[in-house]
């Protein structure tokens, strides 16, 4: 961690609830935080004595978040899944997920982790909230892959997916995953950059009597929440409809999994009610545009949640930790599909980025993330982008979608410690992990493909 920094030259990008575009400015971190942020020359003068980086004239932003991703996803890139192409969404799941994560071994689990903690680092993704699921190996896995992320140096949020795919046993064991690895994050000394939460895979994978357990072994815990999957397409409508006569999300309130700790990922087929409901909750709604697309799924409708006032997230379902790219696309998808240019402003968009994932961030990380403010942490990133048309704090949110990409990032820095120096990672060993990486998918497609039979 750096002690004291002042970085200066910079175009400053704070976010935040008052957020300011400064040109030429600075921000100092000390122990970690961020202590100050205003013009450079103000800064310089009256910290002569502190060491200084020169930014180069880049712009400087907060890290980004991604309100929910898969790193076990990172094994799926290339990966030749026998017969016909899968034709609706049940399909994809029986024939490449729930196989993919019965064929994840301890090596497997550590080294997709790693690559796509490796992407993070190299895309200015610095806070990612995981959903993990390895049937084959539940106990630890979340402390493998916390032990990556610490060695990386982001933050994670981590979650072991509970279902009942895999008997009654497999959903003890994954209870006892989540029960274990929350009461680790809360010992004394215990690592500020993990938190973990309760995982749930969805409704239709899951009983009441499952549901039940969860409920117990989380109010035991105390201000816990949970991760889930729900209404992603219209097969978890029709299960819960035809198994107990509630609409998903309907049934998830019922069963007392819906509250203001909750993440709920997709909802791209639930209807009004539905959403009325997860609006008085208080739940987190985290939408995955890329993901919902190739899946077939359908749009969640983001535009009508945002006007109920529901401070809806950015994720990326295990996709590329590019979140510039998510916002692109999020910022695309609801025009093509409203057919109305005017749907999802980019401001909304970007609001959904920073200052809701910032939100939902805050929920678990003792310090303010998501802003370059005094007091927030210093987890913040460079790009090597020149703006070649005027920049403002009123139409940033145009540059970003426009302009900015993650290969515009040059440094990426958290709780004051950089990750990365001019493109070159400083904590992990991209090119070992990678050679790892290949061995280990090999290995790990070898099983895939005895068990897809």
């Amino acid at each position: 961690m750096t002690d004291s920094l002042l970085i200066h030259n910079a175009t400053v990008c704070t976010f935040g609830d008052a957020n300011r575009v400064i040109e030429d400015g600075a921000i100092i971190i000390e122990g970690g935080k961020i202590t100050a942020v205003g013009a450079a020359a103000e800064l310089l003068a009256a910290h002569p004595t502190t060491p200084r980086e020169d930014a180069g004239g880049k712009l400087l932003m907060p890290g980004n978040i991604c309100s929910h991703t898969h790193f076990y996803g990172a094994f799926a890139r290339g990966l030749y899944i026998p017969g016909p192409a899968p034709r609706d969404f049940p399909e994809i799941l029986h024939r490449l997920w729930w196989t993919l994560d019965r064929a994840l071994d301890d090596d497997a689990v550590l080294y997709s982790a790693l690559v796509c903690l490796v992407d993070a680092i190299r895309n200015g993704t610095t806070t990612l909230f995981d959903h993990h699921a390895s049937p084959m190996e539940i106990d630890g896995s979340l402390d493998i892959i916390a032990g990556a992320v610490e060695a990386a140096g982001l933050r994670a949020c981590l979650c072991y997916e509970v279902t009942d795919r895999n008997g009654s046993e497999g959903a003890a064991a994954s209870i006892a995953e989540n029960v274990r690895f929350i009461q680790r994050t809360r010992q004394p000394g215990a690592s500020p950059l993990l938190a973990g939460t309760f995982g749930l895979h969805a409704s239709l994978s899951l009983s009441d009597e499952t549901l039940a357990l969860c409920v117990a072994e989380a109010e035991a815990l105390g201000d816990v929440g949970f991760h889930i999957h729900a209404a992603e397409g219209p097969a978890d409508e029709e299960d819960s409809l035809a198994k107990y006569g509630l609409r998903t999300i309907d049934r998830l309130q019922a069963r007392g999994i819906l509250g203001p700790r909750t993440i709920v990922a997709h909802v791209t087929a639930i209807d009004a009610w539905e959403m009325e409901t997860l609006r008085d909750s208080g739940a987190w709604v985290t939408h995955q545009p890329r993901s919902n697309m190739n899946n077939a799924v359908g749009v969640a409708d983001v535009p009508a949640m945002l006007r109920a006032g529901m401070p809806v997230l950015l994720g990326n379902d295990g996709f590329s930790n590019d979140m510039f790219t998510e916002m692109k696309t999020a910022y695309l998808l609801h025009k093509a599909w409203r057919n109305d240019p005017r749907a999802m402003p980019g401001n909304q968009v970007i609001d959904m980025a920073y200052r809701h994932n910032a939100a939902l961030a805050r929920q678990y990380f003792p310090q303010p993330l998501g802003e370059l403010n005094p007091g927030a942490a210093a987890d913040l990133i460079l790009l090597d982008y020149h703006a070649t048309t005027p920049l403002s704090a009123d139409n940033l949110p145009w540059h970003i979608l426009f302009g900015v990409s993650g290969s515009h990032v040059t440094h990426t820095m958290v709780a004051g410690k950089w990750l990365m120096c001019d493109r070159q990672l400083l904590t992990l060993d991209e090119a070992a992990i990678a050679a790892a990486s290949r061995r280990s998918a090999a290995a790990t497609w070898e099983r895939f493909w005895e068990l897809s039979g």
